[in-house]
């Protein structure tokens, strides 16, 4: 089983973290919200949603369960379940996802913008939750972290996630727009 490099995560290092994050989470949401309109999100509903529940459980597949499960997971969740969490975050992100989607809606702003900044807050209550549980303390590779840098820098990095989870599915439905309108151009050439 690989294992990470043996280092601590400091707080200083958590917030050069944010103070790098924060200007590109900018820039992207930005260039992202510039790009994609309410009529997109609104029709990018369940593509938002199964890419979602797709893009966390493929984060807790590979940091949870490969890279960190020793230096942090194992402290906190059974080990049967170490092969289950991907499942069930992938399904709880998803619908978080969902829920999201559904209030970036109906929120005054730029929806986009909305739905980034929802997922961001997703990210700082589930940092919030683990850090409850003992995440910068019983981890060696955490112990003595900021709990403040640790949920701050969360929210950036989930608002990122949310980001390219919207351009993910926003260009999976161009793909699945060009291959229909493929398919419907040879099928009336066909029968021409």
């Amino acid at each position: 089983m690989m294992q990470v490099i043996d280092v601590h995560v400091t707080s200083g290092a958590l917030w050069r973290g944010v103070l790098v994050a924060a200007p590109i989470d900018i820039v992207f949401v930005v260039l992202l919200a510039s790009w994609m309109g309410a009529a997109t999100l609104r029709r990018l509903k369940w593509l938002i949603a199964g890419t979602t529940a797709v893009f966390f459980a493929a984060v807790w597949a590979i940091l949870a369960c490969y890279l960190f499960w020793e230096p942090v997971y194992h402290y906190f969740f059974p080990a049967w379940s170490r092969w289950w969490l991907p499942l069930v975050y992938g399904i709880g992100f998803g619908v978080a996802g969902l829920l999201s989607w559904f209030l970036a809606l109906l929120a005054r702003g730029n929806c986009v913008m909305n739905f980034c900044v929802l997922m961001g807050l997703w990210g700082m209550a589930g940092h919030v939750w683990a850090v409850h549980r003992g995440l910068l303390v019983q981890p060696p590779l955490l112990r003595g972290t900021s709990p403040v840098a640790a949920v701050v820098f969360s929210g950036f990095e989930f608002a990122f996630y949310a980001g390219l989870i919207l351009t993910i599915a926003a260009l999976l439905s161009q793909a699945r727009e060009r291959l229909q309108s493929h398919s419907r151009d040879r099928a009336t050439g066909a029968s021409s």
